[in-house]
Formats: structure tokens, sequence, C-alpha cells
């Protein structure tokens, strides 16, 4: 929810937090669990004020997984990519391009008031998401997995492993 920071009128990003398992079908279709679709719709209100509104998705940085957020939020990540390009420059003085070629890839789509959206092909491609997405909200941005891959990763805190596997086995599949 916005929120006015010390009294000086500046709006506050709602950070995403919260998680839970959406069923896709073969068209890619999915819905946003409500915690995150709250956030979502709060960053980012529909200038007519209907229920709904825009979510990026895209090829997560380093995992096989999507990142997906608000339009608001691009602007935040192009500031923190050219701080870490300047900051980073090559031996030559050269910037790394494949910073923000990591970090770039992503497609507006809109969502409905019940959250539910078109998952593009590429990135479901990618991520290797078929008949579940695991949605976790990790503040800045929400990361869409296939439950299986992110059990196999290496490096995912166990709390959020067992997640997945809670929502899975409450949809009657064990992982």
């Amino acid at each position: 929810m916005r929120a006015s920071s010390k009294g000086f009128g500046v709006s506050v990003r709602g950070r995403y937090q919260g998680d839970g398992i959406g069923l896709v079908d073969d068209k890619g279709r999915v819905a946003i669990p409500s915690a995150l679709r709250t956030m979502l719709s709060a960053n980012a209100p529909k200038a007519n004020g209907k229920d709904g509104g825009t979510i990026i998705i895209g090829a997560h940085q380093k995992n096989r997984c999507l990142v997906a957020y608000d339009p608001g939020y691009v602007d935040i990540l192009a500031e923190r990519l050219d701080r870490r390009e300047s900051e980073n420059p090559a031996e030559n003085g050269e910037y790394d391009y494949n910073i923000k070629r990591a970090a770039a890839s992503g497609e507006a789509v809109p969502f409905d008031g019940s959250g539910r959206f078109i998952m593009p092909a590429f990135p479901r491609f990618y991520a290797g998401i078929k008949g579940h997405a695991f949605f976790y909200g990790v503040l800045d941005y929400i990361e869409i997995w296939d439950p299986a891959t992110l059990i196999a990763t290496d490096g995912m805190p166990p709390v959020v492993k067992e997640m997945a596997r809670f929502y899975m086995a409450e949809k009657g599949v064990q992982l």
C-alpha cells in the first residue's frame, strides 16, 4: 500500500510479500495469488479506477525462474543497473553490456481483477513452467517458479523449497 514518508508526501512503494501456487492452463493463463495481487494493484493502479492492471514478466538474472513486477519498478531497476554498470567497468573502461542484458528482459501483460493473466510463451518456456507456477514475493518483485525446478535449485532457502512442496501436496502432487 502507498504511504507517506515522514509527512513529506513522498510516495512509498509497497513491498511484495506472500506466496502461493497457481494452475497454468495450456495457453499460459494463471492467477496471481491474492496477497501479491493486492500489492501489485496498489503499486500500479489502473488510471480508470477499475480492477486489474499491468504486470511485467521476464527471465530472472541468475535462476531458471521468472521475475514479475509493476511498471513503476522499471525505473528503480534501471537506476540500479546504471549504477552497477558504472561501478563495474571492464579493464579498458568499457561498460559490461551484459549487466543490463541479463536483467532487462520483460514483457508487459494485463491482468484482470481476479489476477488472471497470460504468461508470455518464451518466459514460460525458459522457466520450464507447465501445469503449476509457484509465486514468491521477494520484496521488490515476485519470483515465479516451476515448483520442481525451485526444489532442485542449489542455494535456495529450505523454507522456500518447503513452501513449494506444501502447496503442491495440497494439489495432490508430491515433489
